[in-house]
């Protein structure tokens, strides 16, 4: 019923704000199982992508305001283009290209593309949505399960929550989920998509971010930190010493990610996913790191 609800609100959406949609001639339907969270709308000669505001992914720190500012004020060329956005949806272009294989998200990085890539997003405006790791933090704290708290764990959270992140190196717009799932090649254009977590930050955290969501070697980060130097910050010795600290803070937002996923879906691949995390903040003490 849920979902029925939703494709007759995007409808109704689309009809009245976008009349150049001709809604009878279109087909709707759920790109991301039966959640309702995106639609996918086909007519003739359209191909458009709807994302809609759910609670659970607003815990997460989603906010399709912000993912629309982002894309607005530094996406062009680099994500999709913002057709409509209101408090509930947000409609874009559907992107089209090829999917980036691991293969070949290996090779973009290797050649120094994936770098060269980063850092345009890197030199495009402030979108003025500034990340707070902390505030989100927090917000996980809130939806975690409490049957798992360990006093390691309290003891963690303490720790992230009165200390003060790193000074930033240099702000600028992060994408801050960037992995080949999210890339796309568009002839010799490569472009991103789902900005639902972008917004304001160092660029060291883009950086320590993409290093541990996709299991950089020391040696591939030295790779991808000598390529970015020539388009970004220039200081390749400074930077790496930034995303170094970094790293603590991305390793337990990984963490608290998890695990609120865990709790919104039920899915035990989550907790697989986390449980080199899980041994390390919550079955150990802070002293011991």
């Amino acid at each position: 019923m849920a979902t029925l609800s939703s494709e007759a609100q995007l409808r109704r959406l689309v009809s009245n704000r976008l009349p150049a949609v001709n809604t009878a001639g279109c087909h709707f339907r759920p790109v991301q199982g039966l959640t309702g969270e995106s639609w996918l709308i086909e007519g003739a000669g359209i191909r458009l992508l709807a994302r809609q505001q759910m609670p659970d992914k607003y815990v997460l720190g989603v906010s399709r305001r912000r993912e629309a500012r982002v894309l607005k004020r530094c996406g062009a060329g680099l994500g999709p283009q913002v057709l409509l956005q209101t408090s509930a949806w947000l409609i874009v272009e559907w992107l089209t290209g090829d999917n980036i294989s691991e293969a070949a998200f290996r090779a973009l990085i290797e050649n120094g593309e994936l770098a060269a890539l980063i850092a345009e997003l890197h030199h495009r405006p402030l979108s003025g949505y500034r990340l707070n790791l902390q505030q989100q933090l927090a917000r996980y704290w809130q939806r975690i399960d409490r049957r798992r708290m360990t006093p390691a764990w309290l003891s963690w959270q303490h720790t992230f929550m009165r200390s003060v992140p790193p000074q930033p190196l240099k702000l600028a717009p992060l994408h801050m989920d960037i992995h080949c799932g999210n890339l796309l090649l568009q002839g010799e254009r490569l472009r991103l998509i789902d900005w639902e977590y972008a917004a304001d930050g160092d660029i060291a955290l883009e950086l320590a971010a993409l290093f541990r969501f996709n299991q950089f070697s020391s040696a591939t980060q030295h790779n991808f930190l000598r390529h970015y130097a020539q388009h970004g910050y220039s200081d390749c010795g400074q930077l790496a010493a930034q995303v170094q600290r970094w790293l603590p803070w991305v390793d337990y937002l990984m963490l608290m990610w998890f695990e609120v996923r865990w709790q919104q879906s039920g899915d035990r691949e989550f907790l697989r996913w986390s449980a080199a995390l899980y041994q390390r903040f919550c079955l150990s003490s802070c002293c011991s790191q």
